[in-house]
């Protein structure tokens, strides 16, 4: 039998997956208390404009210890999703890196033991596990920090297992691969190519294009978040949530293009690559874990996905949010 969810908390969810996560748990009927960064705009990100009343937000910052017990009380069920999480920055600004995505799960995992709260799923990444020394990826693949967020989710990783071992926490750390779908920032690939050939580019500027990448549709990892929240004797676990499939970032653009009916070009801006030894240049997921536990399996196929993407930034009213001449780090 599956357990309730309850009353759900979503850190992070003024962001790409986060707003999609918490609009497909008010689709189920589910109370929701989103955490949006605090900010003197009163800006909710991508939760801007949500009326429910089921829908409960609050704004702070996972790095303050009081304002994470503050926040937990009387919830069930954390998602916890707020991190940051773009690589390029990570390079230039490490420690802010290091106080959000450890020290915040640090504050969010004490928050949730003095709550006793029933279930906590923290978000992983498949950056732990740098280049594939073998595919498909399993929980047991080598973790190899090849940028100081990977490192960062390394940490913010053990952080959660160490308290599911010291304390009996029920913690169980979900370990997306590579999500893509609408309102995804610009500094992913997808965005990218997206944003410029709508904007009008006819010849548009990537990173490297040889690196394979394990797409999931954004809703697929949302299911598999539900999924990890719900499921029995799991606590303690470390789950990947993958197609079990890859693709190049070449096949990637070729794809979109065909899809938008372009013949645009594209030119390698330096600024965009890795350090040789940070770039992470294949990736595959091996979800048998996740299918055998839950039941979960991706529903979006690339195409489809990437068609939806489309013809969300499509939309002037979402095109206009993004800055598609401007490399966001």
């Amino acid at each position: 039998m599956a357990r309730e969810i309850g009353h759900a908390l979503v850190t992070g969810a003024d962001g790409f997956i986060g707003s999609h996560l918490v609009d497909l748990l008010l689709r189920e009927g589910i109370k929701v208390r989103a955490l949006c960064q605090y900010n003197s705009f009163n800006d909710w990100g991508w939760l801007d404009g949500r009326d429910d009343e089921h829908l409960e937000i609050v704004c702070g910052d996972v790095r303050d210890a009081a304002f994470c017990r503050h926040m937990t009380s009387g919830v069930d069920t954390i998602f916890h999703l707020a991190a940051l999480i773009a690589i390029p920055y990570s390079y230039v600004a490490p420690e802010s890196y290091v106080d959000t995505n450890v020290t915040g799960t640090l504050n969010m995992c004490q928050a949730a033991k003095d709550h006793g709260v029933g279930r906590l799923v923290v978000t992983s990444t498949s950056e732990v596990y740098g280049t594939a020394q073998y595919v498909p990826i399993d929980e047991l693949h080598p973790r190899q920090p090849q940028s100081p967020y990977s490192a960062t989710k390394i940490g913010a990783d053990a952080i959660a297992k160490s308290f599911f071992n010291a304390f009996g926490l029920p913690v169980v750390i979900a370990r997306p691969f590579n999500t893509y779908g609408p309102r995804q920032s610009a500094r992913a690939i997808i965005p990218t190519i997206i944003s410029q050939i709508a904007n009008g580019a006819r010849e548009i500027k990537v990173g490297d294009l040889s690196p394979t990448r394990d797409f999931n549709f954004v809703e697929d990892t949302c299911r598999g978040f539900i999924a990890l929240a719900r499921a029995e004797g799991i606590e303690g676990e470390e789950i990947n949530i993958a197609t079990g499939t890859e693709v190049s970032m070449k096949e990637t653009l070729e794809l979109i293009a065909e899809i938008m009916g372009s013949d645009v070009k594209y030119v390698v801006d330096p600024a965009r690559l890795r350090p040789a030894k940070s770039e992470v240049f294949r990736l595959c997921g091996d979800n048998r874990k996740i299918k055998s536990l839950t039941g979960w399996e991706p529903a979006v196929t690339l195409r489809e996905g990437l068609t939806r993407t489309v013809e969300w930034f499509c939309d002037d009213a979402n095109l206009k949010r993004y800055k598609a001449n401007i490399y966001n780090r």
